[in-house]
């Protein structure tokens, strides 16, 4: 008898065309919360200089005439978390042609509610920072945990209907296709033209690429290499490339799925005609036969599909960790934690993603829907609505990434942003699910 863990009960009584996806958004948010909390214990034990030290040695990477020399700090928010954006890339690309975005009329509540927990975070944030180098850190409370919030969410199980849950991932992919505009538009202090041409050149061999055909992965991943190293060079924010590499990965089955059913039926005919050895091996016929039905049923899937189901385990299970644990270490001086809060950049993060997130998804869907311009998810209210903006509040990963772009080079104000996105994040998880479960009611 198998033994599962409650987040996996819950996800069982989860039926949604994503399942899977929702299944390692939970895994990842549980391996992502046990990864802060090493983080945090290690920032604040004796180990914490070898911890800070570990970080920032430095890698280079020659390859002829070009060289790459970072701190591993800098290989994982570059380089690794590449491979994260990547995978935003994917499921944006599914849910804009299959998925919940795919519906405009159903689609219409999650961005609706999605811009305005983007839109208003950012301006309280700027009414608390209006000016000086804090004010660059508006992008911060804009971001959404999909990870974090699916798992609150999920754990909840029946509580919530499979509309709700829709909702939340359609809400927060929208959210997280707004930081990647705002990572590649602000963020951005020099543009290098060369290496931003050569990045241009790599990604149109990638859409050629999809124009003629093509449907092995090493191409793309070969070529997006390039594109990512070209991209790093021109300024721009080296993750971008995993976005835009991840639009020319085809969505289109080489074989129609209409005609692997028939095909695939005559090829387990003629492996049941095949003679059965007495030492019960296959015979060459019938390996021919089994790798055939392999190839058809790889045919019938697509590449984006294969993608985006194989990334997901190294992606939970190596990426994000790593990125939470040379992002989430912050040293606190507990004598003086209560400063910290009152600091502007603090305290512009911590409205931004409570305040601003709540305000901006419930009270624009609430408007929305009052408006007739969207409908209120199946089998849900607005008091379910507004736990789920509360969730929308745990900002965390893409939080902590855009403030280490946003204040580069100043450890202080980078430590006065994390405090508030840990904060804010808990507060806003535990409230939105504490009412999620205790006071908003499912109606009947």
């Amino acid at each position: 008898m198998r033994i599962y863990a409650p987040w996996e009960k819950a996800f069982r009584r989860v039926s949604t065309p994503f399942e899977h996806f929702l299944h390692a958004q939970t895994t990842t948010g549980v391996i992502l919360m046990f990864t802060t909390i090493l983080a945090l214990i290690l920032a604040n034990s004796a180990l914490a200089d070898e911890y800070a030290h570990l970080f920032h040695t430095v890698i280079d990477l020659d390859v002829g005439e070009w060289e790459l020399s970072h701190t591993i700090h800098h290989w994982i928010n570059d380089g690794l978390m590449a491979i994260f954006f990547f995978m935003v890339g994917l499921e944006i690309k599914r849910e804009a042609l299959v998925g919940e975005l795919s519906n405009i009329k159903v689609a219409m509540l999650p961005i609706l509610a999605a811009l305005g927990g983007m839109i208003l975070p950012a301006l309280i944030y700027l009414s608390i920072n209006p000016s000086g180098e804090a004010s660059n850190g508006w992008g911060i409370p804009m971001a959404t945990d999909i990870a974090f919030a699916i798992s609150a969410l999920v754990l909840l199980g029946k509580r919530v209907s499979t509309a709700l849950v829709t909702f939340l991932v359609a809400l927060a992919i929208v959210d997280d296709l707004g930081a990647v505009v705002v990572i590649a538009l602000f963020y951005t202090d020099q543009i290098h033209v060369a290496s931003l041409f050569f990045s241009g050149v790599a990604f149109s061999i990638m859409v050629l690429f999809n124009r003629f055909g093509i449907h092995a992965i090493l191409p793309y991943f070969i070529v997006g290499l390039v594109m990512w190293f070209f991209m790093l060079e021109s300024g721009v924010h080296a993750t971008i490339a995993g976005v835009i590499a991840a639009m020319c990965i085809p969505s289109k089955p080489k074989l129609a799925p209409v005609n692997f059913t028939s095909r695939t039926r005559t090829l387990l005919d003629e492996y049941d005609e095949q003679p059965v050895a007495t030492d019960y091996t296959l015979h060459e016929n019938q390996k021919a036969i089994l790798l055939n039905i392999k190839d058809r049923i790889d045919a019938v899937g697509t590449p984006a599909a294969r993608l985006e189901h194989s990334l997901h385990l190294p992606v939970s299970l190596v990426v994000i960790p790593l990125f939470a644990l040379a992002n989430a270490g912050i040293s606190i001086d507990f004598s003086s934690i209560g400063d910290t809060f009152i600091e502007p950049v603090s305290l512009g993060v911590i409205a931004g993603l409570v305040l601003g997130k709540v305000l901006g998804i419930a009270g624009v869907a609430w408007l929305a829907i009052k408006l007739g311009i969207a409908q209120l998810p199946v089998g849900s209210n607005m008091s379910q609505v507004f736990g789920v903006a509360f969730l929308g509040g745990i900002g965390f990963t893409m939080s902590i990434f855009v403030a280490e772009l946003a204040f580069l080079g100043n450890s202080q104000l980078i430590f006065q942003a994390k405090v508030g996105i840990l904060s804010a994040s808990l507060f806003a998880g535990l409230f939105g699910f504490l009412w999620l479960k205790y006071i908003a009611k499912k109606p009947e």
